[in-house]
């Protein structure tokens, strides 16, 4: 399935590894949800290199949103850099290990059947007595990446090491699998209050990229920054993540071709080069965004297998269908037109 996305993201925080604070609402929530929001994911194996490119995206056909603050999402304070299209003028702005200067992103989908967008979950029991059995029913499923530590262009995510030690973190790029019940309760899949299990994994993929780049063959480690701040252009991000996991400790959301599920989505940017925290984030929609999942065109199916023999047709369906759901992320930005709400804190918390 690929799924394509022209979206600001942010990234939610965790304080179990240490991320950001929890959110602070001002005043009571209210939302005013937009219903025509939808978006739909056709299933098309074998189309998408996993690399933060852009180009084999150009016949996906996209989705864009209008960027409202997470906390209090009121039209009038939406983000005035621009809606999220295929091209939009955006600063380059990174520090290497320092993920809070760097743009990052997040996504979350609904496992249980009473997880609300807000409140991430929506689970009412604090951090002394959240746990699989008081917060049934109320498990998100979560991916984030922050970039800090990430080359661009390499793949980050799910790994032999971590994946072997059976929890959902990535020790090279921070591109991370979780699970949660509200925003106090966030943990690494396979990780939580009741004990580790070793059955935990990161069943995600990632990569990023940013259009001011000059150099095609690939990046290592030494050339960061890997170009010079304040560049304008364009953010990628790119994910995938198999329809259906092993999970069986219900901390994966599950997809089916021709079914519907939700998603959010948010994005994090260090403004004029300070570090950004944990409210200062946009979301694309106050509630959960509608995810309808397609059957691809059968002559694109059939043309993913054709060309020689079944062991060997079926041995790349097997490795396309890691690739089941692709989201690639276009993020850019406007330094000079962006004006980010004053939020007066209070306790409180948002789904993302």
């Amino acid at each position: 399935m690929l799924l394509r996305l022209f979206l600001l993201l942010s990234v939610l925080g965790s304080s179990w590894i240490g991320w950001v604070n929890s959110h602070q609402e001002s005043g009571e929530w209210s939302c005013e949800a937009d219903e025509e929001i939808r978006i739909e994911a056709g299933f098309r194996p074998g189309l998408i290199t996993l690399d933060g490119h852009a180009d084999d995206w150009k016949d996906i056909d996209a989705f864009d949103s209008s960027l409202l603050p997470a906390l209090d999402p009121d039209d009038d304070k939406e983000y005035t850099g621009g809606k999220m299209t295929v091209k939009v003028d955006g600063n380059y702005a990174y520090t290497k290990g320092d993920n809070n200067k760097c743009p990052s992103v997040a996504l979350m989908f609904p496992i249980g059947d009473e997880a609300t967008y807000h409140n991430m979950g929506g689970c009412k029991e604090g951090t002394d007595a959240c746990n699989k059995k008081t917060c049934k029913g109320h498990e998100v499923d979560i991916m984030h990446f922050s970039v800090g530590n990430a080359i661009p262009g390499r793949l980050y995510g799910g790994n032999p090491l971590d994946n072997g030690d059976g929890n959902g973190g990535d020790r090279f790029g921070h591109l991370v699998d979780l699970y949660g019940w509200n925003p106090h309760c966030r943990y690494l899949d396979g990780t939580g209050p009741s004990g580790n299990d070793s059955s935990g994994q990161n069943n995600w993929k990632g990569a990023w990229w940013h259009s001011s780049f000059n150099v095609h063959s690939g990046f290592v480690e030494e050339d960061s920054p890997y170009t010079s701040d304040g560049q304008k252009g364009t953010y990628f991000f790119e994910f995938s993540r198999p329809l259906r996991t092993t999970d069986r400790l219900q901390q994966d959301a599950q997809f089916t071709i021709g079914g519907s599920s939700k998603m959010a989505v948010a994005f994090w940017y260090p403004v004029d080069g300070n570090s950004w925290h944990g409210s200062g984030h946009y979301s694309v929609n106050c509630d959960w965004i509608p995810l309808d999942i397609s059957p691809g065109s059968s002559s694109i199916l059939k043309a993913s297998t054709r060309g020689g023999s079944g062991d060997v047709a079926s041995a790349f369906a097997l490795l396309f269908s890691v690739l089941s759901i692709c989201l690639s992320v276009f993020v850019g930005y406007r330094s000079w037109n962006v004006h980010y709400a004053t939020v007066a804190t209070r306790q409180g918390d948002d789904g993302l």
